[in-house]
């Protein structure tokens, strides 16, 4: 199963889901606002990307939203911090939306060709 974590306001993660919805790939919406990722669901992203970008600090580096508001909290962390305060921190620093089928693979922000392989 699909699951998308996002929040409703966000524009990209209204276009995953229509990107889904299209497909008729049946998707579980998180809102973030309302239930943040539990801290399985979170290293299982980070895994999952970390196995594509090559590390888990890469992973970590690439689910910060670096326009953030409160980037600059997060941006002169030691690698080793910055995964516990981007945990503590979902709603604020997180790149939407984050994308995970199953427990071996993982986007995020927009990535429709890697969406296409996803059943």
């Amino acid at each position: 199963m699909i699951q998308i974590f996002g929040t409703n306001k966000s524009f990209d993660c209204k276009a995953a889901q229509r990107f889904f919805k299209e497909r008729r790939i049946p998707f579980q919406f998180v809102d973030l606002k309302e239930k943040e990722m539990s801290v399985g669901e979170f290293d299982s992203v980070v895994t999952a990307l970390a196995r594509s970008l090559g590390s888990r600090a890469d992973a970590i580096d690439a689910l910060i939203d670096k326009g953030a508001k409160n980037y600059s909290s997060i941006a002169y962390l030691d690698d080793s911090d910055k995964e516990q305060k981007l945990f503590e921190n979902q709603l604020s620093l997180l790149k939407l939306p984050v994308c995970r089928n199953g427990k071996n693979e993982a986007t995020v922000g927009m990535q429709q060709k890697v969406w296409e392989g996803w059943k």
